[in-house]
């Protein structure tokens, strides 16, 4: 008994410090390249540029060879890989399947030692696997949204350099150098793309594909027929400035009259699992038959799948798309 706790414990432990490693490790010389290579790739998808160039692209998925074959034969690793690139993480795919393969095994292993009936353990474990998912996406959002509230700073920094007189890829550059990230690394990437040989149209169509905000399809679209058919930049800039503007204050003000609802969402959500555990605390006995008695697991299966349906329920109903 002993022996399979500590082994347990090492799993977890093990598993934990992987996954640290994971979401902070990574390798920033080959993300440049692998970057400047799949904006050329992009490019040569379209079929509007012809470099004439044969160029090599980095799209390792995985350090390991073999696995690396496998995931280039699944076309979901890459858009794994996109998420991940979205989520401003320099992991490759091939890191977070491994992870969550070891997570979802300890699960399994863990809660089958102490509950043996078959679905818990099988729920458990897919549970798990899908924690460095959930972090990603957490990652993503929050870098997304960092990105959408200092958009339009950038956009004014542009107006302002093209009054001047300066080039707009000029003022591409200034944005990259004078903005903080992710907004930054973003623009730098567009000019970096452009200035290696990539037209511009081509760059910015991979600036819209990279972040998939709707303001950036706005902005990409309005340069991309300002260059087309004329027009004052300038004041197409403000104006979308302006826009973003106006509907995060929106967005805010609905966040503000939501308050009190995503509290109630919130104590809702937290109320079933805290009084699970208070009284597994304070009365052990009345508990324990949920987890000795045969029909408990059920219960306790069926009760975890409203929560989860109930949660997203509500988490719906007090989100507004603004």
């Amino acid at each position: 008994m002993a022996l399979l706790l500590s082994i347990f414990i090492f799993l977890t432990v093990a598993a934990t410090l992987f996954l640290i490693w994971l979401l902070t490790g990574s390798d920033a010389s080959q993300e440049v390249v692998r970057r400047r290579m799949q904006a050329v790739h992009k490019a040569e998808r379209r079929g509007e540029v012809s470099l004439g160039l044969q160029l090599v692209r980095d799209e390792m998925l995985s350090s390991v060879p073999w696995f690396n074959r496998v995931l280039m034969q699944w076309s979901w690793s890459t858009k794994l890989q996109e998420f991940l690139s979205q989520a401003g993480m320099k992991t490759k795919p091939g890191k977070i399947i491994l992870v969550s393969g070891v997570l979802a095994l300890t699960a399994y292993l863990v809660t089958g030692r102490f509950i043996s009936r078959f679905p818990i353990p099988l729920f458990a474990a897919v549970a798990t696997a899908f924690i460095p998912l959930a972090l990603i996406a957490w990652k993503r959002r929050r870098r997304l949204r960092n990105f959408e509230e200092n958009f339009p700073q950038a956009l004014d920094l542009l107006g302002r350099a093209v009054r001047a007189g300066h080039a707009f890829t000029t003022g591409l550059e200034m944005i990259a150098k004078e903005s903080a990230e992710p907004l930054a690394g973003e623009f730098r990437t567009t000019f970096e793309e452009q200035n290696f040989g990539l037209p511009l149209r081509d760059a910015l169509l991979n600036m819209a594909e990279r972040v998939p905000l709707i303001d950036v399809r706005f902005f990409v679209t309005s340069l991309l027929i300002q260059k087309e058919t004329g027009g004052n930049l300038a004041e197409i800039l403000d104006g979308l400035a302006r826009v973003i503007r106006d509907r995060f204050r929106i967005y805010r003000d609905v966040r503000v009259r939501t308050a009190q609802g995503r509290l109630t969402a919130g104590i809702l959500i937290g109320l079933p699992p805290f009084m699970m555990s208070m009284l597994g605390m304070i009365n052990p006995h009345y508990i324990r038959v949920l987890f000795t008695d045969p029909a408990g697991p059920e219960v306790l299966g069926v009760a975890a799948g409203l929560q989860v349906i109930g949660s997203a329920l509500i988490w719906k109903i007090i989100h507004f798309e603004v």
